[in-house]
């Protein structure tokens, strides 16, 4: 498996996976072309792939994340559906990790649907930890989030 930045040309297969994960954060087309305008507000947008012999495979899985100075957020993760549980989703987080902590970000943060238990386990098993909850926050249906949060600073 491979990860790099997104590229405007990788729009549609971000919104074909997007798509066909219930838990994701559903945008709009313009929302993903937007992350690629110059003016855009400082973000990484990342995909996992793999490559048999020359031929470059679908995108398995992507991250967004707006880069604030200090703080940066996790604002949509999806794995396809037939790799999940094949650490798609933790490489690219720990990719963004170490991304945030190489540009001096100081921790890195995330809502989370309470009821979406495989998400927990996976950013508990890379070091997140609950730092609130934000009632009904999520919609249809009326859900709770939970905002996690690891600090990534270097000591």
């Amino acid at each position: 498996m491979f990860i790099r930045a997104a590229t405007p040309g990788d729009i549609p297969s971000i919104r074909a996976l997007e798509q066909q994960a219930e838990n994701a954060a559903h945008w709009a087309e313009r929302e993903y072309e937007a992350l690629f305008a110059p003016d855009a507000p400082a973000r990484i947008a990342l995909v996992a792939y793999g490559e048999v012999g020359s031929g470059v495979v679908p995108i398995h899985g992507f991250l967004i994340a707006q880069c604030a100075l200090g703080d940066w957020e996790i604002e949509n993760v999806v794995v396809a559906p037939a790799q999940r549980r094949r650490d798609v989703g933790t490489n690219l987080i720990q990719q963004l990790l170490l991304r945030a902590r190489k540009q001096g970000a100081t921790s890195v943060l995330l809502e989370v649907r309470e009821s979406n238990v495989a998400a927990r386990r996976l950013y508990e098993k890379l070091g997140f930890s609950v730092r609130g909850r934000r009632k009904n926050y999520y919609k249809q249906p009326s859900e709770d989030a939970l905002v996690l949060q690891i600090f990534v600073a270097i000591s």
